[in-house]
């Protein structure tokens, strides 16, 4: 952080009352406002400057994004990308980004920037995310390294701090990734956050605070929050069952019973089917060749059910019986689950069936404030002429039976 040479002897100095003449209140009062917007300006300065941007990534330089990417070598049919804006866009420029070029193929691609720790800080990760391939099953998500991952052998084993992003495959998986890895081990969110799946840009946003809280935003909108304790199963529970405790013998947990007092009425008892009283032996019915007739049977009108008696509450009920809880020996808390102290590589590690996907806009930094207008700024500033530009393709675009139509019907007419 770069720190002002400003003080509040600022305002000292300017108040200082001559030893001859003493100031007017009123004017005393107009050189406080003026240090107080003094040192609110150079306040608001200090915060801007302490902001970190570790990476961004808009591919604004041509083909010079492959100087700054590395394709792994740990596969030799991985997926080629290509820099485009694709087939519709908001700015045929800064919509830019890393395309997914062939079906059916794994990508593993990375990019490396100066290593950090997000220890006592926020840690914001964001991109934009475009399937305008109407994308039936791949990732869209990004992984976030530690800065000894060996890039050229990057591979869907590698280990990595933190999973983020959409995932789509048909209609049952639309969700967005949020994993991250403690000692080790992957552990996936608890809720289900549900993904954009059109063909428009969307922009993707990960909060994670040293206070262990995290957001998750989509569009510059919240759509989850909450602690890494309770959407994560990081750490083991608080609390466990005692294997002490057992439920009593006589704890009675049926909140009605049967009525003692009730009886069963005497012509309760009816068959359930009877005879048809209207049927009618058959004229042509030999008894020697089809043996004694009998009518066919049909359900009783008057046929009630099984009786049970009429309930009434327990006088003995106690409630549900809860198991008592005591605190778990394994238990040990860590306000550190948050922290990541090598953060160095960025990548992109996905499978898709059909290609098209976009990449751009990476941003990895501290400042929550920064990703929300850089995200404004891109995204923001595009999606509306995007939209447009996709809405006119498919206004123009033939319907299935014009695509039908015979041309030399067509030409005949004419």
């Amino acid at each position: 952080m770069i720190i002002l040479p400003v003080s509040f002897s600022v305002y000292n100095r300017l108040s200082v009352k001559s030893s001859t003449q003493s100031l007017p209140v009123q004017r005393d009062g107009e050189i406080m406002r003026v240090a107080v917007a003094i040192l609110t300006v150079f306040a608001s300065v200090a915060v801007t400057i302490d902001a970190t941007v570790y990476f961004k990534e808009q591919f604004q330089d041509g083909d010079a994004w492959k100087s700054r990417w590395l394709v792994s070598e740990h596969k030799s049919d991985y997926g080629e990308w290509k820099l485009t804006a694709g087939k519709f866009y908001g700015d045929a420029e800064a919509d830019k980004g890393l395309q997914t070029s062939q079906d059916a193929r794994f990508y593993a691609l990375s990019s490396r920037f100066e290593p950090f720790s997000n220890e006592g800080k926020s840690l914001v990760v964001q991109f934009t995310v475009k399937h305008e391939q109407k994308i039936d099953c791949g990732g869209g998500y990004v992984k976030i390294f530690p800065a000894d991952l060996d890039q050229a052998a990057m591979h869907g084993d590698s280990q990595y701090y933190i999973m983020f992003g959409p995932d789509i495959c048909g209609y049952s998986t639309k969700k967005v990734h949020v994993i991250f890895n403690y000692k080790g081990k992957n552990h996936l969110i608890k809720k289900e956050i549900k993904c954009k799946d059109d063909e428009l840009t969307h922009l993707y946003t990960l909060i994670l605070n040293p206070d262990q809280t995290y957001e998750v935003k989509i569009n510059n909108e919240k759509v989850e929050s909450g602690t890494l304790e309770d959407d994560w199963d990081i750490l083991p529970p608080k609390t466990v069952k005692d294997p002490e405790a057992k439920k009593p013998e006589d704890w009675d947990d049926r909140a009605k019973i049967d009525d003692p007092t009730d009886t069963k009425p005497e012509d309760w008892e009816k068959p359930e089917n009877i005879p048809d009283p209207d049927a009618k032996i058959p004229e042509d019915w030999d008894v020697d060749m089809d043996g004694e007739w009998e009518p066919p049977m049909i359900p009783n009108p008057e046929y009630q059910g099984e009786w049970k008696a009429k309930q009434i509450d327990n006088p003995d009920y106690k409630g549900a019986w809860v198991h008592p809880e005591i605190d778990n020996p394994e238990y040990t808390a860590d306000a550190a689950i948050y922290k990541f102290g090598n953060i160095g590589v960025l990548g992109l590690d996905l499978w898709q069936v059909k290609s098209g996907t976009i990449f751009d806009n990476f941003l990895i930094g501290d400042d929550i404030k920064e990703a929300e207008e850089f995200g404004n700024e891109t995204w923001g500033a595009t999606k509306a002429p995007e939209k447009k530009m996709k809405d006119d393709d498919d206004d123009d675009s033939p319907t299935e039976e014009e695509e039908g139509e015979d041309p030399k019907k067509d030409k005949d007419e004419l």
